[in-house]
């Protein structure tokens, strides 16, 4: 609301009035979000009218998390943190936003029940920092790297405990090995399956359907081929007569990447069509700055010269030397695979290394997803799991399962597994100590022993288990016997109810997983807990009312 001398009216509330409104909020979206942890944790069904019919069913913990707003302000904020939780956590590990939601509130609850007025609340929050980094540091000692054997495991407990689903995305990363990438997509039938690519895919198909040599796939399929890389239009076929004639004089086969206007795309296809020339053209892929950085990786690839309007390349001046090669193109109409079966160049494992330390320092979702796109595509292996559904609900619903399925796999191979269903967080709880007498840090220990706890039992408390009982018999001192590693991952299968060793029966999470969702929880609840005042726009409602 704007008065008419153009100032907003503000409201203020302070301390433990302003806390206790911040903690409803929490409340209220860990109570949505929470019930779909664990193997038997539930979906949600959303009002939303961006898809079909204007219902969402979904068991994804970030799709939950941002569908939620209240109408009170303050409420409403401590909701925009923790979706901003719940978001850093799917930005940098793709899954464990539902982990960071119920950390969260647990933090803020167990800070608003153990600090007291005489505590320092500053130095409260500066050992809570210390102590969860000290147990990030715990949590990277006790995981194992990934073996190819427990991909499975990973992807059927992310996908919700969906064994076949585990399957096809474990086989998909199999294939690809771990410099590719596997991708999601919406399948057009109810089939859900896997596609694995040996080489660069470009999402272009033919410009003209006189190129298809293999009617029965509708695709253009060339060995051993030329490849020509450039941004500009392609106007006229003069233009390029430096190249046409030593392709057309050795019998050579040619793929030209580019712009090209009507005119040129019908002469390349009536030399296609009458002369038997072995001719193909697909635009450049993506929109804007995009275009421009995959095509200077597919020239990379194929070891061409990439001509750029950019940097004033005059087409003309293009010689035979600057084409690259492809042992294999096939192009279909929407999309093109280029293979070469040589092995990787080292200015390609150059700009690998360079686009691995861009997306380190990228916390946009979508930019690290297209440089992933482009690591995988540099290295030659794409996989894309197409899921389907016998409705739009049931594949928007398994789509979500299945993309955290593809990231947690992911964020396994890059930095190992831990024993999962909160497991790895509730053991190293119980070694948390104060190191003196510190009230502050005693405090501390205590909020985050009751915190690292609760994912563990919220799982339990979705499944519908006394909790209680489960973690008394999970705790260090009741699995003394079992030393080192193999006491830190003995924990209960709830899907299968039964004790043992976790990565033995299948159960485990992804260290990036984890560790992220502590690190985003840590940082919003401290924020939250040394929130002593809070300003918020006056509404128009409330200024009726009084």
């Amino acid at each position: 609301m704007q008065t008419d001398s153009g100032y907003i009216p503000k409201n203020l509330d302070f301390e433990e009035h302003a806390r206790e409104k911040l903690i409803n909020g929490i409340t209220a979206i860990s109570k949505a979000v929470k019930s779909t942890l664990g193997p038997r944790g539930r979906t949600v069904l959303i009002e939303s009218p961006q898809h079909t019919n204007g219902i969402t069913v979904t068991k994804d913990g970030v799709t939950v998390a941002r569908s939620v707003a209240l109408l009170d302000p303050v409420e409403n904020l401590a909701i925009q943190m923790m979706q901003e939780a719940a978001s850093r956590t799917a930005t940098s590990a793709g899954d464990g936003t539902t982990t960071a939601i119920v950390l969260t509130e647990a933090l803020v609850k167990a800070g608003q029940t153990h600090i007291e007025a005489k505590n320092n609340v500053t130095e409260v929050i500066k050992h809570v920092n210390r102590l969860s980094a000290e147990i990030i540091n715990d949590l990277k000692k006790n995981s194992k790297k990934v073996s190819k054997s427990k991909l499975g495991a990973v992807a059927a407990i992310s996908a919700n405990n969906d064994k076949e689903l585990g399957s096809i995305i474990a086989d998909a990363y199999k294939q690809v090995g771990s410099d590719g990438i596997v991708t999601v997509e919406k399948s057009m039938t109810a089939e859900t399956y896997a596609e694995v690519t040996n080489g660069i895919k470009v999402d272009r198909g033919y410009t003209s359907p006189l190129f298809i040599n293999n009617q029965k796939k509708d695709e253009c399929i060339l060995e051993g081929v030329r490849v020509l890389v450039c941004d500009q239009e392609i106007s006229n076929v003069l233009q390029i007569e430096n190249i046409l004639k030593p392709i057309i004089n050795k019998g050579d086969k040619l793929l030209i990447i580019a712009e090209c206007n009507s005119n040129v795309v019908n002469t390349l296809a009536a030399n296609v069509v009458r002369n038997g020339l072995k001719f193909c053209n697909i635009m450049p892929p993506s929109f804007g700055y995009k275009t421009h950085e995959l095509m200077q990786d597919i020239a990379l690839s194929v070891g061409a010269k990439y001509f750029s309007e950019k940097t004033g390349d005059d087409l003309s001046l293009m010689q035979f030397s600057d084409l690259g090669y492809a042992d294999k193109i096939i192009i279909g109409k929407d999309s093109s695979v280029l293979i070469k079966n040589q092995e990787m160049t080292e200015e390609i494992k150059e700009r690998i290394s360079q686009l691995r330390e861009q997306q380190q320092n990228t916390t946009h979702l979508g930019d690290r997803k297209f440089i992933n796109e482009r690591i995988a595509s540099l290295a030659g292996s794409i996989g894309c799991i197409y899921v389907g559904g016998n409705s739009d609900v049931e594949q928007k619903e398994k789509f979500d399962r299945v993309d955290d399925s593809v990231c947690a796999v992911r964020s396994a191979l890059q930095e190992g597994i831990l024993p999962g269903g909160g497991l790895a967080l509730l053991k190293l709880s119980e070694q948390l100590q104060s190191k003196d007498a510190n009230d502050d840090e005693k405090v501390a220990v205590k909020i985050l022993k009751d915190a690292l706890t609760t994912p563990c039992k919220q799982i339990l408390i979705n499944a519908g288990i006394d909790y209680k009982e489960i973690i008394r018999n999970l705790s260090v001192t009741q699995t003394h016997t079992l030393k080192g590693k193999a006491g830190m991952s003995y924990g209960y299968d709830v899907k299968n109810q039964k004790y043992g060793d976790m990565y033995t029966m299948g159960v485990i999470d992804p260290l990036k997983v984890t560790k992220n969702a502590l690190i985003n929880a840590v940082s919003v609840a401290t924020t939250i807990l040394s929130t002593n005042a809070i300003i918020t726009h006056k509404r128009l409602n409330e200024e009726k009312k009084a």
